[in-house]
């Protein structure tokens, strides 16, 4: 039985954290947040994920998990902490440095220590190895280090932790084995071995080769606005050929992974990730795009009641990290248009949006000049449209997601305008 230490009890250091504490270890979760340490020995937990605080009270009535505010003695310490764009698109690697150095009072012979936080390309070889030795040992002789991300989906991280292939890169391959053996405690998915760097860049493809493929489908939208045809109609056609596989467009690109594991490598290789910037940029930039449609529609935006319906950066997730909902609501804002907003997953206050939320989807269309469909959550697809007509000021929907049964608003007298369709 080892000891297990996971720095950062967030959406994948909990889950992770309870996942080897049911399964015969014994884990020290650590968070500096003193309010979700409470929380957790509470028995609740601070995030949204099916079966995830089932586990953790599996974990804590078991024995084997306690929480912590500081890194404690162990025989294996996982970092699992955030790593935030900073404004200037470059890497916020300051909780993995805090993290590592956290670490090292505590280093012994033999232990094991595995970065799970996504990181620029050389971050455990040129950053976390020289931290980890300043305790005096030598990385991959007297401690093991190894790079595992995670690839999980918010929504089904405790299934596709189990099931997913697990990506274990070592600093040399004693350590990466040690990885293997750590993990495969509960992964049934493949486990991979290779090396550190490589195994950092796998990471970042995906997320990068997603974030691209959204990006040509969001530019589809707006050519497909520009030549008058609808872009659904088209991509259902274009992905009827045997090697085409294009995506939905929508109101831009959130989450913490792909709209920011790009940046990674854009900032390592600048004159070489071309692509990868243009795709980042359309992105980024969809959020204004579906701003100014709206303004095309209805005119000026100043002082029109503007109803948002979602929040979060995807369907049924209470997850709102980089949403694209709240830059299209800062943008309407911008434009002087009053705002009111709507999920059925955000039970918590939002920084930037704090005073327009609102708790019921009747109080937030109630008087509107237009709603704004930004996400497609479930309980969207069962709304009354009658209900909404006799609350709103102006029948009219701009749908971002391309979700909405067209005929079943308009047959109540409803304008909807779907992004990408312009078909007459």
């Amino acid at each position: 039985m080892k000891t297990i230490c996971v720095i950062g009890l967030g959406y994948i250091g909990l889950p992770t954290a309870s996942m080897f504490a049911t399964h015969g270890n014994k884990v020290i979760g650590v968070d500096i947040n003193q309010a979700i340490v409470n929380v957790l020995r509470n028995g609740d937990i601070h995030i949204e994920e099916p079966g995830l605080k089932a586990i953790v009270q599996e974990a804590i009535v078991s024995g084997n998990f306690q929480v912590e505010t500081s890194v404690q003695a162990a025989d294996v310490f996982i970092i699992a902490v955030p790593t935030p764009i900073n404004p200037d698109k470059s890497a916020g690697m300051q909780f993995v440095i805090s993290a590592t150095e956290a670490i090292v009072p505590h280093l012994k012979k033999g232990d094991l220590v595995v970065l799970e936080s996504t990181s620029p390309p050389r971050t455990t070889i040129d950053l976390v190895a020289p931290i980890l030795e300043r305790s005096g040992l030598r990385a991959g002789e007297d401690f093991l280090l190894a790079y595992s991300p995670e690839r999980v989906l918010p929504g089904q991280i405790l299934r596709e932790l189990v099931e997913n292939a697990r990506v274990i890169g070592g600093i040399n391959e004693i350590s990466a084995m040690a990885g293997r053996d750590l993990y495969k405690s509960f992964v049934q998915g493949e486990i991979i071995l290779t090396d550190t760097t490589t195994a950092e860049m796998v990471k970042l493809m995906e997320n990068t080769y997603r974030d691209v493929n959204i990006a040509i489908a969001n530019e589809f939208s707006r050519l497909a606005d520009l030549f008058g045809i609808n872009v659904w109609e088209a991509i259902e056609i274009a992905n009827r050929h045997p090697r085409v596989k294009i995506l939905h467009p929508g109101p831009g690109v959130g989450g913490h992974c792909i709209s920011v594991d790009p940046w990674f490598l854009v900032e390592s290789a600048p004159d070489l990730a071309l692509l990868i910037r243009q795709a980042r940029s359309v992105n980024d930039s969809q959020p204004e795009y579906v701003v100014s449609r709206l303004g095309e529609e209805i005119g000026s935006l100043a002082g029109k009641k503007i109803s948002i319906l979602g929040l979060t950066y995807k369907a049924n997730v209470n997850d709102i990290r980089e949403s694209p909902a709240i830059k299209v609501i800062h943008c309407l804002i911008d434009c002087g248009a009053q705002v009111q907003v709507y999920d059925p997953y955000v039970k918590h206050d939002v920084p930037g949006v704090n005073g327009i939320t609102t708790q019921s989807i009747e109080e937030a269309v109630t008087g509107a000049d237009a709603i704004i469909f930004l996400v497609g959550h479930r309980e969207f697809e069962t709304i009354n449209p009658v209900e909404i007509a006799s609350l709103v000021n102006s029948c009219f929907i701009f749908d971002a997601c391309g979700f909405l049964d067209r005929n079943l608003w308009e047959t109540v007298g409803f304008r909807l305008v779907v992004l990408g369709d312009k078909k007459q």
